[in-house]
């Protein structure tokens, strides 16, 4: 995997497909790419904030990486 519950968000959208894995954000109900705690957050705390099952998310995240750009 390339992705890791315990990365940053900011460093996990610099993997691959950023639009894709920005989409997996917001269905997650992560809306907040932006603000300044998504460059400070782990993948995992943002999760946990937000009721997320982590696991679910790196692995869609993960997919979403890899698509073509």
């Amino acid at each position: 995997m390339k992705i890791t519950k315990d990365m940053l968000i900011a460093d996990a959208l610099k993997k691959g497909n950023v639009q894709a894995m920005a989409d997996v954000l917001f269905g997650f109900g992560m809306h907040c790419l932006g603000c300044a705690l998504s460059r400070g957050e782990t993948i995992e705390e943002a999760a946990m904030v937000h009721g997320v099952d982590v696991d679910e998310m790196v692995e869609a995240l993960n997919e979403a990486c890899d698509l073509p750009m």
